[in-house]
């Protein structure tokens, strides 16, 4: 089985001298084709973090990231945009949506990003918000949505452009139970049908449980001991 994303021996601290705050050192982890993986751990250890330096939103002090076979590390500020755009979707813990477009222009983006024309584009991000139970929010403005409906289209937005590989970035974190459930339970559907790697970034550990396989984190980065399989 291949592994699309590898890290080693990642390190990143923040601020320098006497306010530097290192987050984590010698972190290593692979996600192997078609696993959906959740990374667990106490608040400040990094998830976030690691999650950044994954999809290249953020360079690590040390250590490397590669996406499929690339190391970012060597690739300018335009080519890692455009391996994002092409094989990356991600979901943050706040959607992010551009609060002057509607829920339909917001899904549309990356496919207009990817050069599609706008009609066509338009269309497949409606076959989107239908799949995601959103259709008869296709013309409302984030500010007209709410917390659950919001999490469901920046998740349409996230693999509008089919990326090979799904961060979710603790998106249930602001969510009720039932909301919670719903977008959990949407994630793991598209992760099914469209055979990416995922990567949850979760403090719930029932959902993580269900998960294929769990990363748990401390500072001094993660263990082989710290794998789980489920």
């Amino acid at each position: 089985m291949t592994s699309p994303v590898v890290a080693r021996g990642l390190a990143k601290t923040y601020g320098s001298g006497q306010a530097a705050v290192p987050v984590f050192s010698g972190l290593s982890l692979e996600i192997a084709d078609g696993e959906f993986v959740a990374i667990v751990g106490p608040s400040g250890s990094g998830k976030s973090t690691l999650l950044h330096l994954l999809a290249g939103l953020d360079r690590p002090d040390a250590g490397e990231v590669e996406i499929d076979g690339e190391p970012l590390a060597r690739m300018s500020a335009a080519a890692l945009a455009r391996l994002r755009n092409e094989k990356i979707g991600f979901v943050f813990q706040f959607h992010h949506l551009l609060p002057e477009f509607s829920a339909l222009e917001n899904v549309a983006m990356p496919l207009r990003l990817a050069g599609v024309a706008r009609k066509r584009a338009e269309a497949q991000a409606g076959e989107l918000l239908a799949q995601v139970g959103l259709s008869a929010r296709a013309g409302h403005r984030p500010a007209e949505m709410s917390g659950g409906e919001l999490q469901r289209a920046a998740i349409a937005r996230a693999v509008a452009a089919r990326p090979p590989i799904l961060f979710a970035d603790e998106p249930t974190g602001n969510l009720d139970t039932e909301n919670a459930e719903i977008v959990f339970a949407l994630l793991r559907k598209l992760h099914a049908e469209r055979g990416k790697s995922a990567v949850l970034v979760t403090h719930d550990r029932d959902l993580a449980r269900r998960c294929d396989k769990i990363f748990s984190m401390t500072r001094e980065g993660v263990k082989a001991g710290d794998v789980r399989e489920v």
